[in-house]
């Protein structure tokens, strides 16, 4: 059933979200204390919990979290920030896209796990290298996501502009931006999950802190309850990210609703 937006914020919905929540940590934690499950595979909630605390209390829980974030944002906001410009000149200039357009369909497919050999030769085992990856698997699809909202935009409303006088840049500015940027903001909310995606393939690879780091080297010692907790602080850190965006979002487009 799909719920609209009343019904998503009505109380109701959130107590049943919490208790599916709490019923599926129950089950996950009697499975591991009835040995239904063996905690070399799977630890239970409460020993995640109990690592969880040891880690925030030596302090080196939030070393890990505080390395992926700035990696994260780093190598995103450079990336959003060339496809921005870049994108809109390629959605508006025939010519810009004939010169464009096959590096950029050679550059597309490319995961960003293929260029890690490259960026360790290049920059070495440095945060340099950590943003590069993150920079090199975001910025096709951050620029594809620009022309294709640059695209999309109503002609009429560029002939219109142009018609009362305003030039090239004007209507960059006062007609093609702010009637793409709805679809640009959506677009960069999926890149910045990409953006995770990309830094913890990094981090597995060559690191000595982050949530990869930490994800690998539990592996290694077969401390699955560092494991988990990575994988746990991934996801909270990205809802996290997302609420802020959608914050910057409301504020950005509040024209809009």
């Amino acid at each position: 059933m799909v719920l609209n937006k009343q019904q998503g914020r009505h109380p109701g919905f959130l107590v049943i979200s919490c208790i599916s929540v709490l019923v599926f940590l129950l089950i996950w934690e009697a499975a591991c204390r009835f040995e239904l499950v063996d905690q070399i595979f799977l630890p239970s909630p409460s020993a995640v919990l109990e690592r969880c605390a040891s880690m925030f209390r030596e302090g080196t829980l939030m070393g890990h979290v505080l390395a992926s974030t700035r990696r994260v944002m780093i190598g995103f906001l450079v990336a959003t920030l060339l496809a921005i410009p870049l994108g809109i000149v390629l959605g508006t200039s025939r010519v810009a896209r004939a010169v464009f357009d096959p590096i950029l369909s050679f550059l597309r497919p490319l995961p960003s796990m293929s260029w890690i050999p490259l960026s360790l030769l290049w920059f070495g085992i440095s945060e340099t290298q950590k943003y590069s990856i993150v920079f090199m698997g975001t910025f096709a699809p951050a620029l594809l996501y620009v022309i294709d909202a640059t695209r999309n935009i109503d002609p009429l409303l560029i002939r219109a502009a142009r018609n009362l006088g305003a030039n090239r840049w004007q209507v960059m500015r006062e007609v093609i931006l702010p009637g793409s940027l709805p679809q640009i903001i959506s677009g960069f909310k999926v890149i910045l999950g990409l953006s995770w995606t990309c830094v913890i393939s990094a981090e597995l690879v060559a690191a000595k802190e982050g949530l990869g780091f930490l994800i690998m080297n539990g592996k290694e010692f077969f401390q699955t309850d560092a494991v988990v907790l990575g994988m746990v602080m991934i996801s909270v850190t990205v809802l996290i990210t997302d609420i802020v965006l959608r914050k910057i979002e409301n504020k950005v487009l509040a024209w809009q609703r």
